[in-house]
């Protein structure tokens, strides 16, 4: 492995701001119900995410990305 290779640049997700974006991409008119059920994942879930109490795999962000149309990048770091 080469030496740039492996420098990797590093950084922390920061899950309360993810899970802001997604409250906010599910906006005022979809309930936690329905944008759970449109990606997959139970209402309670969907409130964990929202409320940033942990990390959301990959499958979901993916699902959400797919669903409505946002970057999985936009949804970690709020940059497009």
């Amino acid at each position: 492995m080469s030496r740039r290779n492996s420098q990797v640049k590093h950084f922390s997700i920061d899950w309360k701001k993810v899970g802001r974006r997604v409250r906010e991409l599910r906006g005022f008119d979809l309930t936690q119900a329905k944008f759970a059920e449109r990606v997959g994942v139970s209402q309670g879930y969907l409130s964990t995410i929202e409320q940033g109490e942990g990390e959301v795999g990959a499958q979901v962000l993916l699902a959400i990305s797919r669903e409505f149309g946002k970057s999985i990048e936009w949804l970690l770091t709020g940059e497009d």
